[in-house]
């Protein structure tokens, strides 16, 4: 074999083995009727990974405003947002994809829960989290597919 045609061979091995990472801006998710009809990233979402982000307080730290009794051995649940438990028979996973992706734009703009995949985040931002997201466009997928495994109240 020539050498041009094997580093072709090599190059289609390594990119049919590449995960699919294609991802949707912050800037371009659409949010049409309180729904993101469109994963945010192309690849599936981790609901054990979801989680995992969900019970971080270092990053979803949505036990900080929601109580969860599926991670009912955490500490310092919150009440200002509703409960989840059942949340899955409640709102449909595109509607879950949108309030994680931005709240403001689901409920308004009084909602106290962050747009956790927007660079919308008002004044006063620290330099170091300008232009970005608080979750990666990943991370938004894991947590609804976690969010939609939270069935029956």
């Amino acid at each position: 074999m020539n050498r041009a045609f094997k580093r072709s061979l090599v190059l289609i091995a390594v990119f049919a083995g590449a995960p699919a990472t294609a991802e949707t801006a912050p800037g371009e998710v659409t949010i049409d009727d309180m729904a993101v009809a469109q994963p945010v990233t192309a690849a599936a979402g981790d609901a054990i990974n979801g989680r995992k982000v969900f019970a971080d307080r270092g990053l979803g730290n949505c036990l900080a405003c929601h109580v969860n009794s599926d991670l009912k051995n955490e500490q310092f649940q919150g009440t200002v947002g509703p409960a989840l438990d059942g949340v899955a028979d409640r709102w449909e996973a595109a509607q879950l994809r949108a309030i994680v992706v931005d709240a403001k734009k689901v409920f308004g703009p009084e909602t106290m829960m962050p747009g956790f995949y927007s660079l919308d985040v008002g004044v006063d931002v620290a330099e170091e989290f300008k232009d970005k997201t608080i979750l990666s466009a990943g991370d938004v997928e894991d947590v609804v597919a976690y969010l939609t495994t939270l069935k029956g109240e």
